[in-house]
């Protein structure tokens, strides 16, 4: 009978052994692929980012260029090119600017050249910036096409204190009296640019000097004006703001004006010329009519 309770004990220990181990190897498995799991959707995440990646990268292009002629060093006007100032470097073809050399030898052949325009550091040269070949660096050099260099005097006070410099915008005022007590003043010319103060025609000037003479850039006709100006009366300038080239309405003021407030774009005037005898009087009155609105300066001669 104890043999028989033995063989069922053991059977039953045997039992739950055999329970238990399968239990562990179930276990067992269901880890082993969980990690397997895992690493699989590791990977494959891992590809789909790099697929991803790839999609936005670009492929770099290939940009055509070519050599474009720089400077060096900051170059001023009338300095004279050499080798040594001069670098090649690589420039996109379908922006070269206009004017351009590609090669150092381009720009060293032929003669001499000379600096008409400041060059900055890296900045491409430029054939309207320098001279031609064996051309000397004169004045006539920058005067544009079509335009004429007139010269006229000044003086401390007439040249803005020294503050005009080439490459400056300037209007130039006419100032006389024809006769005792009727002095006048208007502008002769609106934006005017400067070539040179005194014989100094660099536009990267930049410290002010007491002038004595002014070149200007005119035309034929606003030079023959300036000449006519200079020979009845003084001419002074009127320094412009740096990029203002509008031009303003202006009028003739006199005496007269001197004692009121009115603005110079306010309204139409009249000029009277009252001649009494042998002597000439000129008066500035408003236009008949004249609303405020802008019209043109009317004269009229009243003989006593």
């Amino acid at each position: 009978m104890f043999a028989r309770i033995d063989r069922a004990v053991w059977s039953r220990q045997t039992g739950l052994v055999a329970v238990r181990a399968s239990t562990i190897v179930m276990i067992g498995f269901a880890v082993i692929f969980g990690l397997l799991a895992v690493f699989i959707a590791q990977v494959w995440l891992n590809n789909q980012a790099n697929m991803r990646a790839k999609n936005f990268e670009t492929k770099p292009t290939q940009v055509a260029s070519q050599t474009v002629v720089v400077a060096k060093q900051a170059l001023r006007f009338g300095t004279e090119l050499s080798a040594s100032m001069l670098q090649e470097v690589p420039w996109p073809s379908d922006a070269l600017p206009g004017g351009a050399f590609a090669k150092i030898s381009d720009i060293m052949s032929g003669g001499r050249r000379v600096v008409l325009a400041a060059i900055e550091a890296n900045e491409p040269v430029l054939a309207l910036k320098i001279t031609g070949p064996g051309q000397r660096a004169t004045l006539s050099s920058l005067v544009k096409p079509g335009m004429k260099a007139v010269t006229i005097r000044v003086n401390d006070v007439e040249g803005v204190g020294g503050f005009v410099l080439p490459g400056d915008h300037v209007d130039i005022v006419l100032t006389r009296q024809i006769e005792k007590g009727s002095a006048t003043t208007q502008v002769v010319l609106q934006n005017t640019r400067v070539l040179a103060v005194d014989q100094i025609a660099d536009d990267r000037a930049a410290k002010a000097t007491v002038a004595k003479s002014v070149t200007l850039e005119v035309d034929t006709v606003d030079a023959q004006k300036l000449w006519l100006a200079s020979s009845v009366g003084s001419l002074s300038l009127l320094l412009r703001k740096a990029g203002e080239t509008a031009e303003v309405r202006t009028r003739k003021v006199t005496l007269n004006d001197l004692g009121t407030n009115e603005l110079v774009d306010k309204g139409a005037t009249t000029t009277v010329v009252v001649t009494r005898a042998s002597s000439k009087q000129e008066y500035t009155v408003p236009a008949e009519g004249s609303n405020g609105a802008s019209a043109a300066t009317e004269r009229r001669q009243v003989a006593w």
